[in-house]
């Protein structure tokens, strides 16, 4: 999932559709009205960020209602954090041991 989650976060317009939802939730038609592509584009683009996890979709009628999952998040951002612990450490080992170095 992590991969998905990932790929999703990749695209600028994916990142806009989830600072939307941010918001709160929004019909698919909201979300593609600032764009300048087709819906059937602003759908794909949905659909990867739902394969990603990071939005989740309800059905009014004929309505198709999305909202932000930020527990989709969570695991992009524990990975991120836990990469960043780790290169931190690495660092500061480095550091240490060219202070050490004559």
């Amino acid at each position: 999932m992590l991969d998905e989650t990932l790929i999703a976060l990749a695209d600028p317009t994916r990142r806009a559709i989830l600072a939307r939802l941010a918001e709160g939730e929004a019909r698919v038609t909201e979300l593609a009205r600032p764009f300048a592509m087709s819906l059937n584009s602003v759908s794909k683009h949905i659909r990867m960020l739902e394969r990603g996890a990071l939005v989740t979709r309800r059905r009014e009628g004929r309505e198709h209602i999305l909202a932000l999952n930020a527990q989709g998040l969570d695991e992009a951002a524990d990975w991120i954090e836990a990469q960043r612990s780790l290169w931190a450490w690495r660092l500061g080992e480095l550091e240490q041991i060219l202070k050490e170095t004559p």
